[in-house]
């Protein structure tokens, strides 16, 4: 293997291991929100958007959470539920990373924006130190739609290679 097909793998293995490390992220916290009632049927989701509004929710983004996500919240809940868990399966197999990734990034940008305000007379570089919790997330799952992130340790990868066995 000559260095530049080397260092080609080792990249595709470490954005696979990115990949991965996010997809159980997401597998922890969406397991307990689709097996669990706390989130989605018992007020778990209705308090953490109370909670954003309390002090965490730019100001173009409370009324929003006010007149559409409260009215709706079980939907809601269920949908962030079910998507984090479907975002988790995919990051892991390998397989819909592209459309998941879409996915998971609108979904950051959202809690960013819903829960990260740093206030109205910050400086600049609180904003990007207050939206850490998200905007991280949101920078993996662009690299994840800009790169190939499923070249190693995914079942497309693994499907590919059956295929070429003799």
């Amino acid at each position: 293997m000559d260095s530049a097909s080397h260092s080609k793998s080792q990249n595709a293995k470490a954005l696979a291991f990115l990949r991965m490390a996010i997809g159980i992220l997401f597998l922890i916290f969406g397991q307990y929100k689709v097996f669990g009632t706390q989130f989605t049927l018992h007020g778990g989701f209705q308090f953490w958007i109370n909670k954003f509004l309390e002090g965490g929710a730019y100001p173009f983004m409370a009324p929003a959470l006010r007149t559409f996500v409260l009215p709706h919240a079980m939907a809601l809940a269920f949908l962030v539920a079910y998507g984090e868990l479907a975002i988790a399966i995919a990051l892991i197999a390998g397989i819909w990373v592209r459309p998941a990734s879409a996915f998971g990034a609108l979904y950051m940008l959202t809690l960013l924006f819903s829960s990260n305000y740093p206030g109205p007379h910050a400086p600049l570089w609180q904003y990007f130190g207050a939206s850490l919790d998200h905007s991280v997330l949101a920078l993996c799952f662009v690299a994840f739609l800009i790169g190939d992130s499923t070249a190693a340790w995914s079942l497309r990868n693994w499907r590919v290679t059956q295929r070429t066995r003799p």
